[in-house]
C-alpha cells in the first residue's frame, strides 16, 4: 500500500510540469477501470488516438475492450453470465472547459460506434448452456478531468437491449477509468 501512495505522489508531482494539449496535435491515450454493467462487473482496457482540432476540442477513435460478467434476466428470474469481453469502437469528441492557462481541464464527451457483445455462457446448468449475441450499435456519454498528462473518467456506454428466448440482458454499463496521454502538445493561452 506504501508503493502505490508513493507512485501516485510522483506521478501528481510530474503532473504539473506536463501538459495536455495543443490544436493540430495528436496524442493518445491509454484508460483502465472498472465496468459495472448489470447486476455484475469487471474491468475495461482502452486506447484512443486523437487529434485535437482546437485547443479545447478534439475528436478521436475509442477502441475499448470490456471483460465483465452480467445478469440475464428470464421471466423475473436473475442468473449471472460468466465473464466474457466486449469490444466497442466509437468515434468520439471532447469539449475541455479551460481557460488553457492551467493544467487542470475539466471535459465533457460523446461517441456513436459499434459494440461487439460476446456471446454468453452459464456455469449453473449441467451441460454449460451458451447464447450467441449480436453486436449493437450504440452510443458513450462520459465526463471528467485531466491534470497534466493524466486523466479520470467516467463514461456510460449505451448499448440496446438483447432478447434470447423469453430472456433479456442488458447491455450498457457504467465504467469509472484513469489513464494517461501520450503526445498532444502543451495548453496554450
Amino acid at each position: 500500500m506504501k508503493k502505490l501512495i508513493y507512485v501516485f505522489m510522483v506521478m501528481a508531482s510530474l503532473a504539473q510540469w506536463t501538459h495536455a494539449q495543443e490544436q493540430n496535435k495528436f496524442r493518445v491515450g491509454l484508460d483502465f477501470g472498472y465496468v459495472m454493467p448489470d447486476g455484475g462487473g469487471g474491468i475495461l482496457l482502452a486506447i484512443e488516438p486523437k487529434y485535437n482540432i482546437t485547443d479545447n476540442m478534439n475528436i478521436g477513435l475509442r477502441f475499448e475492450s470490456a471483460a465483465m460478467a452480467k445478469n440475464v434476466t428470464d421471466s423475473g428470474v436473475s442468473l449471472e453470465a460468466d465473464l466474457a469481453a466486449s469490444t466497442s469502437f466509437l468515434g468520439t469528441f471532447d469539449y475541455y472547459f479551460t481557460s488553457g492557462s492551467s493544467s487542470f481541464a475539466p471535459f465533457m464527451g460523446a461517441g456513436i460506434g459499434y459494440s461487439s457483445l460476446a456471446n454468453l455462457s452459464f456455469e449453473e446448468f449441467s451441460d454449460d448452456a451458451e447464447a450467441e449475441v449480436d453486436g449493437k450499435f450504440g452510443g458513450m456519454i462520459r465526463a471528467g478531468f485531466e491534470w497534466g498528462k493524466f486523466r479520470v473518467v467516467a463514461n456510460y456506454n449505451l448499448i440496446g437491449k438483447t432478447e434470447i428466448e423469453s430472456a433479456e440482458v442488458k447491455n450498457s454499463y457504467f465504467g469509472i477509468s484513469l489513464g494517461f496521454y501520450l503526445g498532444g502538445g502543451k495548453w496554450k493561452k
